[in-house]
């Protein structure tokens, strides 16, 4: 991270944490609600939340990227082990779409079958509910020290791997701090009967699909809208009930950021995104029915609404995985059927199979596809 980028995140961080001082001392009911600083406070802290995320996100892709690749192309030849690696690579990496973009090239360089990336792509799914896990610790009080100790290694330290981890750090307490300021600026909102009646409408699964999906659509991060429905419950904003539907809609939201990477890519990839949405869809259509028998469970495990959200979360994500599990080459069927191979023209000679434009960010990935196109 250069010097400059870091001054601004710096000088971002120093406005928020004035901002709420600059309002004054005065009490706020639910008739003297400050709109603006509430809504600016409230965007700023959702912008340092997915900033931190993505920063978090990117520090540990630097630090154990090229290591995670290899245990996926090692361990993926058995689906339960697929599914147990790709739940362990996004888990360390937190990300299901750099997952994602692992198993495109895999695929393509015949590492291995559609239907074995399938079961690492549930994976994927189970590994990134650490993210809420982690959230549900309520570790807001120790953001700024966080930001502190990730700045320093990431400016100071020698070795690239602890300045990845460092990145990594940094990213975790930008991403707690925004959930400081996110908090701070709902918290008028607990006295506000309108905010509070439309809340407890999201109790209807339906209305909180709905929004879940909307919203994780528009902010393109399902761990980051479930980040945020649980800090609504650690504010007492919002009940467990209404919780559930809205990560529901967060797994089906996310099929639109699978959809929009898609676009211009090369068909393995595409059919990757078509099972994501499958899968996902598919999880949510069957689970949704559950949702009173799923609420009373996670009740039994916890008394804590966030840590409940993030349990539900959890079992969710797991057993959709393993009920689906079994299936994953018939899904792989499935998807082909909806986009096979193209034909080939007699006489006409494709110029590239392989090469993917989208790939060149990611110089390794891009020169695996490179390799598998001039060995065709």
């Amino acid at each position: 991270m250069s010097s400059m980028s870091t001054a601004r995140v710096v000088l971002l961080l120093t406005f928020l944490l004035m901002s709420p001082l600059m309002a004054g001392g005065n009490e706020v009911t639910s008739s003297t609600i400050n709109w603006g600083l509430l809504i600016m406070n409230l965007l700023g802290g959702l912008a340092l939340f997915l900033y931190g995320m993505s920063k978090m996100s990117d520090g540990m892709k630097k630090a154990a990227g090229d290591r995670m690749r290899n245990i996926l192309s090692a361990l993926t030849r058995n689906r339960v082990i697929g599914l147990i690696v790709g739940a362990f690579v996004t888990m360390i990496i937190q990300s299901s779409s750099a997952t994602t973009v692992m198993l495109v090239s895999f695929v393509q360089a015949e590492l291995m079958s559609y239907a074995q990336a399938l079961s690492v792509i549930m994976g994927a799914n189970i590994g990134t509910t650490i993210t809420a896990q982690l959230v549900a610790f309520k570790l807001t009080d120790y953001a700024l020290g966080m930001i502190a100790v990730g700045f320093i290694m990431t400016m100071f330290s020698k070795r690239e791997t602890f300045k990845h981890f460092g990145e990594a750090l940094l990213g975790f307490g930008i991403l707690f701090f925004g959930m400081y300021l996110m908090s701070d600026a709902m918290k008028p909102l607990r006295a506000y009967q309108p905010f509070q009646d439309f809340m407890i409408g999201l109790e209807n699964p339906l209305y909180g699909l709905i929004i879940g999906a909307l919203f994780t659509g528009l902010i393109q991060s399902s761990s980051a809208f479930t980040g945020i429905v649980i800090t609504l419950a650690m504010n007492g904003l919002i009940t467990l009930e209404a919780g559930i539907p809205l990560i529901f809609g967060a797994n089906v939201g996310t099929c639109i950021t699978a959809g929009l990477a898609s676009i211009g890519t090369i068909r393995d990839a595409k059919r990757v995104a078509i099972a994501h949405v499958l899968f996902n869809i598919g999880g949510v259509l069957i689970f949704i029915w559950f949702i009173p028998y799923l609420t009373d469970f996670v009740r039994t495990l916890s008394s804590d609404t966030p840590r409940q959200i993030a349990n539900a979360h959890t079992i969710f994500n797991i057993t959709v995985g393993i009920v689906f599990l079994p299936f994953t080459t018939i899904l792989a069927k499935l998807v082909y059927k909806m986009l096979p191979d193209k034909e080939i023209e007699t006489g006409v000679i494709p110029a590239t199979w392989h090469l993917d434009d989208s790939q060149i960010s990611h110089p390794a990935f891009a020169i695996e596809l490179a390799q598998t196109e001039i060995s065709r």
